[in-house]
This record gives C-alpha cells, structure tokens and sequence, in this order.
C-alpha cells in the first residue's frame, strides 16, 4: 500500500461505533496500534448505547463467582439447541465456537482495563427448558453511572430510549411497582433517583447507556481517535485487498489508509425504506423501527458491491409494538404482554403465539399470521402493569380519542369495534380462561418456563403469566412486529473476515455486529446475544487483523 496515496492513515479503521468497535479499538490501542472510529452521525456508541446493554457470554468468571453453574460444553448445547445447524452461512460451527471461546476472555479483559460489570439477575435464557439451558442468567451489564463523570464526552453519547435511572438487573422487578413489596421497593428508589436527576441537570444512565458510556469514558483515557460526521462513501480497494475509505467530513472527501485493515460495525438497514422492502417480510415500515437513525445499511450495499455474501436479509430482532397517536416509533411491549390479563390474536380472534416467549420469535410468528395483530387486555391489566413507557393505571386520553386504543364493556363489542370474528374471540377467550384456572397453556405452554416467568406476576396464581380476560371494560390494540435492528446482513466467518458467496475472504475487510448475517441465524437465545456477537467478533476481528488471535 503507498501511503503517499492518502490524506492520511491509521493501522486500523472501524467504520461505526457501537460495542463491537470500542471493543476493538480498546484492545487495538493497547498493544500500540493506531485505530480509527469513524462515526457517520453526530453522536458516539451506536445501537448497543439505546439497548438494554447486555451481553450474553456464557461460562464467564462473573457468573461464576455468583454460583451459576455453566460450561462451555453447556452453552455450545444449548446453541445447538436454539440456533440448530439451519442458521445460515454466519451461523456455522465454527463461528459459535468462536463466540463461545471468546466471550469470557473478552469480559475479562475488558474488566482488567478498568471496565464494571453487573450480572443482571433474573434473565433467564429465552428457552432455559432446552438442553443447556440456565435459568439464572448468562447475560451481563454494566452498572449505573452518572454521566456528570464522562464530562464533556456525555455530549456525544447517543441517548436512546432507555435513559432512566433504573439498575439493569432490576428491569423486570420494577414492572411489580404496584404488586410486590420489592417491586414498590425499587418503583420508590426508582422515584427518588429521577428527583436528583432533576435537580442535577444530567441523567443517572443504565442500561445501553451505561455500558457505552464507560467504553467510551475508557477508550477516550487509552487516546482512541473517535470521530463523528465521518459517512463513509466507498472502500478502496487494491489487488483484491480493501485498503482503505473514502470519507465524508467538512464538505471533503478525505481518502483514509488502513494498513491492517477495514472494520464495519455501522448497523443494520431498518431505517432504509426501499432495503426493508426489497428483503423483509411484509408489511413493513421504517416507522415501526427503534433502531438508531444511522441504521440506513449503506455499508452492506458498498460491501456487497465488492463482492461481500448477504444472508438472513428478511431478519430482524422484532419486538411487538404499538403505534402511538402522536407518532415516532413502535411502543415496545415485550415485558409488557408477559403480564397476566392480555393475549393477542389474529383477525380470526385466535390466538398466535407465547405472549411471554421471546420476543424476535413473537415477531416472526406476527409475520406467519396476521399484521397488524391485536392485543386485547382486561381492566386488570391496565390498573397493575406498565403499558409501554406509561406507568399503570394512567391511560392517555388521546389514545382513546385517536382510536389507538379501543375500549368496550363487552368481549363482542370490542371485536365489532375492529372487525375481529366476535364468535371466535368469545370462544378463544373463554378457552385461555380455563387455561387460566388450571395453570397450564395447553396451546402455547404460556409461563412453562423461567423466562417465561421473569416477566410474570408472582402474585398470580396457579402460572404468574395467566390471567383471565373476564373483568371489563376491555381494551384493544392493533400490533405490529416493531424492531430495534436488523439481522441480516454481510457474511463473515469465524475470524469475522468478510467473505463472498464462493467462501473466500475478502482480504482486509471485517465486520461485526447488525452489519453482518447474525451467528445466532434466525434465532434470539437470550438477553444480549446480538450485542455480545458485536463486542466478540469486533475483539476477534482487531485480534486476527494484527496476527494476535486468542
């Protein structure tokens, strides 16, 4: 490579700066390396800073230290159990391995560099009740911080949805505010929290929030170069060999060497409109998305034109949502449907699925049925649990003067209401309500497992996710399969190298995280495994580029 050809260049350049990219330029920086972080928006940390900042990493020292048993043997069963050997070509053996073998010396690493940790309690694996499964939880966070610590760098950090001061670990106890003594616990310190955040000015952050925030506290401390308003415009490439970018900045384009190689951690394409519709299922909508707004996919258009596979482009880490009256994304409710007293059924008034399962999995069976579906909840449900970011027993009236939600005294009024068979409806709902009494789903097996449960009602019984749908009024919703991020992507293999539809490696370009095709294929196993696949295969990338594989 002639660097004479270039206005300047770095050992490494990440094109993106969620998980997988401070992962890599931390570990890149600290044997003596030059990286490059080029952000295209204006702010810092990507999809992973709006997540709920969790990282799936089975057989980990911090699990451990709780007590939890697990192994790598375990966690490669319950893969195999979950993600199967039909996930597509960025799912392969080898590649899990790789996540597997990794994850645990990446978190300590990370640790011993001045990283903390929290072991979020109580997320369980989403199908514990599979061989390899554990029910105590795999996934790990970061704890809250006060971003008066990050100083002027709090203003870079992309703020997501999430941004309350609430524990990680304590997500599904504070949806209990007004059932449990613990969940009134944590609703009070929860309140108390928010009073010194508005007295102080600036967010206690969890959450995505929190994890970004100390990486970048981190990688700002070691001299990262982090760089935003960067677009990236074009790979160059050389004899075969991406060699470099072409960047956007300052109304220039400024030709950016990388001797080691190219990293594209820049997102999915859930906010581009005609890629949702020419690879995703149908309907589709840019507007039922909570992904970051840089998630417009251009990244995976330039790869694929230098030759780079696609795969699993119909995919998405779908999370069933409402639309508000008032517009912007999808109101997520993948806690909130776990409550007892709600189902959702199709237009038949039958229901589709696990409303406590998983949510990408919830998303998928949407798409085999009907889109829009509809969620029906009783009386019970709106005066106990959260609905969205709306705390219990407060219904916006605009919901009900938009007909965004509908109410009605009667299970056959409601379905006259939105063209659902009434005579369906009754008979479904009075079948769920016996499956309520017994404690057993025989349809769906609703609360048979502990993931089931983590979002359920302990004060609920015989099954803390059943609750009948018996005490009016009632009150109905349409249902969309909203995301936070696409899942198909750019194909890469165990060394996240970038290959083509032949197999062989693009020389020089990697990519990690909602770029590429997921190693989980068409399956979401737990709390954290698209974040923790970002953060892995961005530390195995910065890894393999200098010949330093772990």
């Amino acid at each position: 490579m002639d660097e004479t050809k270039f206005d300047e260049v770095a050992d490494f350049v990440i094109i993106g700066s969620g998980g997988g990219a401070l992962a890599a330029g931390l570990y890149l920086k600290s044997i003596g390396k030059t990286p490059l972080i080029l952000e295209k928006t204006d702010k810092l940390g990507g999809s992973t800073a709006m997540s709920g900042g969790v990282l799936w990493v089975p057989n980990n020292h911090i699990i451990k230290a709780k007590g939890i048993k697990d192994s790598h043997e375990m966690a490669r069963t319950y893969m195999d159990a979950t993600v199967g050997n039909d996930g597509g070509p960025g799912a392969t053996p080898e590649r899990k391995e790789a996540y597997l073998r990794n994850g645990p010396v990446m978190l300590k690493w990370l640790e011993e560099q001045g990283m903390k940790w929290l072991h979020t309690e109580g997320w369980s694996d989403y199908y514990d009740d599979r061989p390899g499964g554990v029910t105590r939880s795999r996934s790990i966070g970061a704890p809250m911080l006060d971003a008066r610590e990050m100083g002027p760098l709090f203003d870079k950090l992309r703020l997501g949805p999430m941004v309350m001061p609430l524990p990680t670990d304590k997500a599904g106890i504070i949806g209990l505010a007004t059932r449990t003594p613990r969940g009134m616990w944590e609703g009070l310190k929860l309140l108390w929290r928010m009073r010194i955040v508005a007295r102080r000015g600036k967010p206690i952050l969890s959450f995505g929030g929190a994890l970004q925030g100390r990486l970048l506290m981190l990688a700002d401390k070691a001299g990262v170069d982090m760089r935003t308003d960067y677009p990236i415009t074009e790979l160059i490439e050389e004899d075969g060999r991406i060699v470099g970018v072409l960047a956007e900045h300052g109304g220039r384009t400024l030709r950016i060497g990388a001797r080691d190689g190219v990293l594209i951690n820049a997102g999915g394409f859930s906010r581009n409109a005609e890629m949702r519709k020419k690879y995703g299922p149908q309907p589709s909508s840019v507007e039922w998305t909570n992904a970051n707004p840089g998630d417009t996919g251009e990244l995976i258009q330039i790869a694929e034109k230098h030759g780079a596979a696609l795969d699993l482009m119909d995919q998405a880490w779908w999370v069933p949502g409402t639309m508000l009256p008032e517009g912007g994304p999808a109101n997520m409710h993948n806690t909130d449907i776990s409550k007892p007293h709600c189902i959702i059924v199709n237009r038949h008034g039958r229901r589709i699925l696990n409303e406590s399962g998983s949510y990408m999995e919830n998303g998928q069976r949407l798409y085999r049925n009907d889109v829009p579906a509809y969620v029906i909840l009783d009386s019970r449900h709106r005066k106990r649990y959260a609905w969205g970011y709306y705390p219990p027993g407060k219904t916006p009236q605009s919901w009900l003067d938009s007909g965004m939600m509908k109410k009605a005294e009667s299970i056959e009024e409601l379905a006259r209401m939105t063209g659902i068979d009434p005579i369906g409806l009754k008979a479904e709902i009075e079948k769920f309500n016996g499956y309520c009494e017994t404690g057993k789903d025989l349809d769906f097996n609703r609360g048979g497992r502990g993931y089931d449960n983590c979002f359920g009602d302990p004060t609920v019984k015989p099954n803390p996710n059943l609750g009948k749908i018996d005490k009016p009024p009632f009150y109905v919703m349409e249902i969309v399969p909203g995301d936070v991020g696409t899942s198909g992507g750019i194909v890469t293999d165990e060394n996240a190298r970038v290959l083509r539809a032949d197999g062989s490696v693009i020389d020089g370009l990697y990519a990690t995280g909602n770029s590429t095709a997921s190693v989980m294929g068409r399956c979401y196993p737990a709390a954290g495994a698209s974040i923790g696949a970002s953060f892995i295969f961005g530390w195995i990338a910065a890894h393999h580029a200098v010949g330093s594989n772990s």
